[in-house]
């Protein structure tokens, strides 16, 4: 059995002339292909567009109606070939990998698609999007996670801006997903896994993410008593118990779907420390073939690769020792290990015995590992380098271009012959002699210099009156749920501006990122947006955990101030922030804002969505910006904010990065864009069109698998 030929139990039977779209529906490719994505939302556009799967849309459909039409079922025919040729296509060459042995990826949480939502911020989308884009290189590949039956939860604004969260169930039946069966092909397939007392079973469900199999382990099965049912309930549970039962059954678990389906990987890459107990597995694997606990560790690493995605404490998981110690003892038992000598190879940084660190336990067993920037990855390796004896390097992530990149930008390449290969990445390579510094590939910035400045203009106009469109009917949801009056509803149309500067801050709402700190001088931002001449609005999203007191309470503030009399109208919040939400402001908005705490963001993969679609971005010099940015000159692809060298205090640098967006905004900004040529901004054209050619490919998931294939998943193979 190969990685590409998973038994799993049949597809649904439908009507003869539209069978095929069982396959369309179940296999996700449509997330980033347009003509399949266009035939399924036909079956049903209202429900497509409120977020419901293909699979579930046909459960409902009428299926002999739909079998009668002559112009679907056409369609479905062109759609189904176009998934076929995709499939069917010749395999790449990657020299040093092998199809018999593909790279595993580990992941919590994958992004996928807005109707699957199993995933809560940048991780999943990045894990996501490194699928999708594993797929369209043919790389030998196959991901792992959990399927939860409540995800991560959805947002809800209260009338006071307070959010509240809603657990929607999720239907493994009514999802892309099918269940995996045995090697045999008979029973649905399930792993068990020792814990204290008692062992807990996984089934398995397949999503098919293109080429890519993403198999999903899912504790809710008969065979478990119902409190080790919950296990996979929740993405990333509150309590440390269950959380760290979580991480177990996707690492160990997870391990052994793959013996189980006959899958022999070459390169097992942890996306984060959370999938880190498949090195336990792997551990027990080789001492029950003779190795002895130190034999058995040292010889993971040839084979093991960490990528490190955040500086944040909180975000490099740690459990207690004893609670490690307590969980894990029955898996050892049998081999005779030390528990105690696997709890010290997860000390962190502190060495403190009283903690298991993940992070640091994944280090110290994988022979390489990177940050997601070059300022992250140095960051990183002065945390972690001489704990654990290893350097860290940094392969900056990247973003799925066609999963992000509008329909009328994509239009804009395609008529200078930038073409969607595909639907998948970008015709672009790298330049021999780029034209300047920082400035590649050449391909790219010959091919956007062909588009006139109205046309580039104009297709940025295009997507950013959809997304106005898109955040009044938002807000109409909201408001309708709060039950205003028709008169209030009806003051909501056209709450956005197309011919005003809209600004948008969409992410996770995390104190460090600081969405709040633009609303620190009322009375500078209320001038900003107070020029009717000159309008400028802003666009706020994004969600806090729902233990992240401090984050809920920027909610509130952000919301608050949306709602005062000087910034009604200037300042917007809406709810809910998903992907749906993220693709529309990306493509539609003027200029993306970004404010972290140097040098606590470690990528910002928002801003490469929005850089490749023609928003300049205007953000602090963090994560993936600081390599990316020419805020001056003539190579000008956007503005930057603030200074790289720290103010001695929290509290003075608040101020400082504070009176520096006012500066920029006011002073940069907004004087660019309202200075018109017949109705065209020549001047910030300009910066889009140089916005779009030094991201498009630098920043794209093919230039961040290419470097991973190249200097990770390569046997031997390291940063240069």
């Amino acid at each position: 059995m190969t990685y590409r030929s998973i038994p799993t139990a049949p597809g649904r039977s439908l009507p003869a002339p539209i069978a095929a779209l069982d396959r369309l529906s179940h296999n996700m490719y449509w997330a980033w292909n347009p003509t399949i994505r266009q035939v399924l939302r036909s079956v049903d556009p209202a429900k497509f567009d409120a977020g419901m799967s293909p699979v579930q849309m046909l459960v409902e459909a009428d299926l002999e109606a739909l079998a009668s039409d002559q112009t679907f079922v056409a369609a479905v025919g062109s759609a189904a070939a176009e998934l076929d040729a995709y499939l069917d296509a010749e395999a790449p060459d990657h020299p040093g990998m092998s199809r018999d042995n593909p790279v595993a990826y580990f992941c919590a949480e994958y992004g996928i698609h807005e109707s699957y939502a199993q995933y809560s911020g940048g991780l999943g989308i990045l894990a996501g999007d490194h699928c999708k884009e594993a797929s369209d290189m043919d790389l030998p590949f196959v991901a792992v996670g959990l399927f939860y039956h409540l995800g991560f939860f959805r947002q809800l604004l209260d009338p006071s801006g307070r959010q509240v969260e809603a657990y929607p169930r999720y239907d493994p039946r009514l999802a892309p997903l099918r269940q995996v069966l045995d090697a045999q092909g008979g029973e649905p397939l399930t792993v068990s896994i020792d814990f204290p007392g008692r062992q807990v079973h996984a089934g398995v469900w397949l999503m098919e993410v293109g080429r890519v199999p993403l198999l999903l382990l899912d504790t809710d099965i008969d065979a478990n008593e119902p409190a080790d049912r919950a296990i996979t309930a929740q993405l990333y549970n509150a309590t440390r118990e269950m959380r760290f039962q979580q991480e177990v059954v996707l690492g160990v678990g997870g391990v052994k779907v793959l013996r189980a389906l006959g899958i022999e990987p070459g390169v097992w890459h942890m996306n984060e420390g959370h999938s880190a107990m498949l090195l336990v597995e792997r551990t027990v694997e080789a001492m029950a073939a003779g190795a002895d606990f130190e034999t058995a560790t040292s010889s993971l690493a040839d084979s093991s690769i960490i990528t490190i995605h955040t500086p944040v404490a909180g975000g490099n998981e740690r459990f207690g020792a004893d609670l490690v110690a307590e969980v894990l003892a029955p898996m050892l038992a049998a081999t005779g290990a030390d528990i105690d000598a696997l709890l010290k190879l997860g000390r962190d940084s502190q060495d403190d015995p009283g903690v298991f660190d993940m992070t640091a336990f994944a280090l110290r067993l994988s022979r390489q590992a990177n940050g997601v920037s070059i300022l992250h990855g140095e960051t990183a390796d002065d945390t972690w380098a001489e704990v654990v004896g290893m350097p860290v390097g940094a392969v900056t992530n990247g973003v799925h271009m066609p999963s992000w990149l509008g329909p009328e930008m994509a239009a804009v390449f395609g008529s200078v012959g930038a073409e969607l290969v595909g639907q998948t990445s970008l015709a672009l390579s790298p330049a021999q002699d780029a034209p300047a510094a920082g400035v590649e590939p050449r391909s790219t910035w010959e091919a956007i210099a062909q588009v006139s400045d109205a046309d580039l203009w104009n297709a940025h106009v295009a997507q950013k009156t959809r997304l106005c469109e898109f955040v009044t009917e938002r807000l109409r949801r909201q408001h309708v749920r709060y039950g205003e009056s028709p008169e209030q509803l009806r003051a909501l149309d056209g709450v956005l501006d197309p011919n005003s500067l809209i600004i948008g801050f969409a992410r996770r709402f995390a104190a460090y990122k600081r969405a709040d700190l633009v609303l620190s001088d009322l009375a500078k931002l209320s001038q900003l947006v107070g020029d009717d001449e000159r309008p400028v609005q802003i666009v706020f999203a994004g969600k806090a955990h729902p233990l992240d007191e401090e984050g809920k309470a920027i909610i509130s503030k952000v919301y608050q101030a949306s709602q005062s009399t000087k910034l009604a109208g200037k300042v917007v919040l809406i709810e809910d922030y998903d992907i749906s939400v993220g693709r529309a402001l990306v493509q539609g908005v003027d200029v993306w804002l970004n404010n972290p705490l140097r040098p606590l963001e470690a990528s910002g993969t928002s801003g490469m969505k929005a850089a490749a679609n023609g928003v300049p971005n205007a953000s602090i010099l963090d994560g993936w910006w600081d390599e990316a940015c020419i805020g001056s000159g003539p190579l000008q692809n956007g503005f930057d904010i603030g200074a790289r060298k720290p103010r001695r205090t929290r509290a003075a640098q608040d101020r400082f990065d504070a009176d520096e967006i006012h500066r920029v905004l006011s002073q940069e900004l907004v004087p660019l864009f309202f200075d018109r040529t017949d109705g065209v901004p020549s001047g910030w054209v300009q910066v889009m069109r140089r916005s779009i050619a030094t991201s498009v490919y630098a920043f794209s998931t093919l230039r961040m698998l290419e470097d991973y294939r190249d200097t990770m998943y390569t046997p031997g193979s390291t940063f240069s």
